[in-house]
């Protein structure tokens, strides 16, 4: 088995950086994810000091992008030069404060069939790659599995446009998966089947990057995440399926309550 790394979507409050990356490393946690997802919390200035924070307790850090902020629109209007722009600054705090990764969705089908949607995604993806060289801001981007049956973002969707883009890696999010499965991740090799592929478009050394949490669901879309224990996804036979592969990995849980993420952790880390 690789390293786990593991830890919550979210810096738990404190009066300082350092006090709130040092109470999350007395937990035993060695990864987080914050999010951009209301906004712009973060700065330039402010960005170097929240990484050191991280980086002095060997927290592994990753940032979420705005919910907009998505490549693959039916056009290069408005909301695509939006979204490239929130891309960008996503990017440059990143960079700043030494995330590791960038996770983002993937967008809309949009009315179009789910090849032409993927091969729109690739080639906006291509100027984001053209405006992030130009200031230095290339950083590795995680494209998250989603969690709704119909629209883009299957797992073979996101290993598809990962396939395709040397920078971009998917983001395995197992309580999405078992809710567009109508439960089916309840084994190892359920889970194992999905390592596999991200591992055949993942670069030698570059951990899986997961979300995890319980979930609840209706006609195999997503509804909510559940505290753990309350649906039917469970972390045992993760843990089993990731040691059956040296590549680390950073799992970071979406659960809505930090007893369910200390569960979590108690099953992945024990």
């Amino acid at each position: 088995m690789g390293e786990i790394r593991y830890g919550p979507g979210g810096l738990p409050e404190g009066p300082t950086f350092e006090e709130a990356f040092a109470a999350l490393a007395a937990d035993g946690y060695r990864a987080c994810e914050v999010g951009f997802v209301s906004g712009f919390w973060l700065d330039y200035e402010t960005a170097p000091l929240f990484g050191a924070a991280a980086d002095a307790v060997d927290v592994a850090l990753s940032v979420h992008a705005p919910l907009a902020a998505f490549m693959g629109h039916a056009d290069r209007g408005k909301k695509f030069k939006m979204a490239l722009g929130m891309l960008d600054h996503t990017a440059g705090l990143a960079k700043a404060c030494g995330a590791r990764l960038i996770v983002f969705h993937p967008g809309f089908l949009l009315g179009r069939e789910r090849e032409q949607a993927i091969a729109d995604v690739v080639d906006q993806l291509g100027d984001l790659r053209d405006r992030l060289e130009q200031k230095d801001r290339l950083v590795p981007f995680g494209v998250e599995v989603m969690g709704r049956v119909r629209d883009l973002g299957t797992v073979e969707d996101v290993l598809a446009i990962a396939a395709q883009v040397d920078f971009v890696r998917p983001v395995l999010d197992f309580a999405h998966m078992h809710a567009t499965s109508d439960g089916a991740f309840l084994e190892a090799d359920a889970f194992a089947d999905a390592l596999t592929g991200a591992d055949a478009v993942l670069e030698p050394g570059a951990p899986f990057h997961i979300h995890f949490s319980d979930i609840q669901y209706a006609n195999r879309n997503e509804t909510k995440h559940l505290p753990y224990g309350e649906g039917t996804l469970r972390a045992e036979p993760l843990r089993e399926a990731l040691g059956r592969f040296e590549r680390p990995a950073t799992v970071i849980s979406e659960a809505p309550d930090a007893a369910s993420t200390r569960l979590i952790a108690d099953v992945l880390l024990g």
